[in-house]
């Protein structure tokens, strides 16, 4: 039976809500501004996050298994406020978690998750590899190669990934490459490469814009040799849907694209945090910096921006846990419904914590002031995961059942 849609959050939400909010306000913001001029691996807060249990394969389970769906994107807006370079280096594990969890077999699942976290004594990393170099938002045009070596019982990959967060310091690495190239994305498939895999290393090291507590790596797979059996979901089911394919038959989406999916109305969630920490540090420097004699949240100019910034914010919280409620309980986005809650609390982010800076002044455009740095955060969030004019691509497709371009 279907979980009713209802904005009170359950008690276990709220415990855990409270708990990452806790974590959050005294462990990642007193760090944040240290990292994000490092840009390095927080490694000593993702090791507190697993001591402390928030780094743990449980409590992504915990939180996907709540009945409401409104659990995981909560917990990822608190991180998120908290700070969102050293949030995505806690959490971008997740994003390969959920490739894992909708394509993999329980045996790959038993064995993978547990390696992708470590253990809270030795926290490790995952890493989603999908983008590349000559592809950006054009899935289709994976170039990354797997061919299948039948004596050997191995796949073998080569090609080059880009934009992979955790890239090449991982501990397991999920990796998208093409079998059937003819076939464009539905000839495409997604492998496990174990930890201290030959042929793998780490490639360029990007000096990004934002999130710079985050790692971002190319991923060169060079004559990268692993055992058939960690093709996800298994090669039996993979070459029984390419013949489907030969034959015909429509299938659904490829693995890349089911992972994006699921993770969108997440990734609005990640965005929605920043926004709020914006909206938030604004309105108590509203309340109290004074000119002309007032507090300048007196003045019509700086309260409307308040207005339409916390306006924004609710609204893309709305369309977050609306398509968190749909996923969890089976319901088919028709209308693009994750797309929609990316889209709107994405630029939602860029929105508020531009306004944010506006309201600040110059105090708000130097590192003195965390609007500064949750401005660039910001802005990664409509280009990631698919852009913000992929998203509308996708809900114009969507409404319209015409082939946009």
């Amino acid at each position: 039976m279907d979980a009713a849609f209802s904005l009170e959050l359950s008690d276990e939400v709220v415990q855990v809500r409270d708990w990452v909010h806790e974590f959050a306000d005294t462990v990642i913001r007193p760090a944040a501004a240290e990292w994000d001029e490092r840009e390095e691996t927080p490694w000593p807060i993702i090791q507190e996050a697993a001591k402390v249990g928030l780094y743990t394969p449980d409590l992504f389970a915990q939180m996907a298994g709540e009945a409401t769906g409104i659990g995981m994107p909560t917990v990822f807006e608190e991180m998120f406020w908290g700070d969102a370079g050293i949030a995505l280096s806690i959490m971008a594990t997740g994003l390969a978690a959920a490739a894992l969890a909708a394509n993999g077999t329980p045996q790959q699942i038993g064995e993978w998750l547990p390696q992708m976290f470590g253990s809270p004594g030795d926290p490790k990393l995952a890493a989603f590899c999908s983008s590349e170099p000559g592809a950006g938002s054009d899935v289709g045009a994976v170039r990354a190669r797997a061919k299948y070596d039948e004596a050997a019982d191995e796949w073998v990959l080569n090609g080059t990934k880009t934009w992979a967060t955790n890239g090449g310091i991982a501990n397991v690495h999920v990796v998208v490459a093409s079998v059937e190239p003819e076939l464009g994305t539905r000839g495409q498939a997604t492998f496990i490469i174990p930890p201290d895999t030959k042929g793998l290393y780490q490639g360029q090291k990007f000096k990004k814009h934002g999130i710079r507590a985050s790692h971002t790596a190319e991923v060169v797979l060079d004559d990268v040799h692993i055992p058939g059996e960690l093709i996800l979901g298994g090669r039996e089911k993979f070459e029984h849907r390419i013949a489907k394919i030969r034959e015909g038959h429509r299938t659904s989406s490829q693995a890349a694209m089911m992972t994006f999916e699921r993770t969108r109305p997440t990734v609005g969630a990640m965005a929605l945090g920043i926004a709020r920490a914006a909206y938030e540090y604004a309105l108590d420097y509203s309340l109290q910096r004074e000119q002309f004699g007032r507090k300048i949240a007196e003045f019509q100019a700086i309260a409307f921006k308040l207005a339409d910034m916390k306006s924004r914010i609710d609204a893309s919280r709305m369309l977050v846990w609306r398509a968190s409620w749909m996923q969890r309980n089976n319901k088919a986005f028709e209308s693009a419904e994750g797309s929609m809650a990316k889209l709107h609390a994405s630029e939602t982010a860029v929105y508020v914590t531009d306004e944010a800076i506006q309201i600040l002044g110059g105090n708000g455009y130097t590192r003195d002031y965390p609007v500064e740095r949750m401005h660039r955060d910001a802005k990664i969030f409509t280009i990631f995961e698919g852009t913000s004019e992929i998203q509308r691509l996708v809900i114009a497709r969507a409404l319209t059942g015409l082939p946009i371009k």
